[in-house]
């Protein structure tokens, strides 16, 4: 017997982010709540900088600035 699909998951959607120095984190998670409107993907960044934030306090350690965000493929 065949086996189902995982569901996926539609009240996040997934950005790649490109950082200042050229690193590149994918499938970041932002919640589809955040998104949309007349700003589109922008609080993306937003919500992408602050948990960026948060990690660094717990680690000790800075991201850096975003350079550009874009929507994952893989979803």
């Amino acid at each position: 017997m065949a086996r189902k699909k995982p569901a996926v998951d539609t009240s996040s959607v997934l950005f790649d982010v490109i950082y200042e120095d050229g690193r590149l984190t994918s499938n970041r998670k932002v919640p589809g709540s955040e998104l949309g409107g007349l700003d589109g993907d922008d609080p993306a960044k937003t919500f992408i900088e602050e948990q960026d934030r948060k990690i660094a306090e717990m680690s000790g350690q800075s991201r850096g600035k975003i350079k550009t965000i874009k929507r994952s493929p893989n979803q």
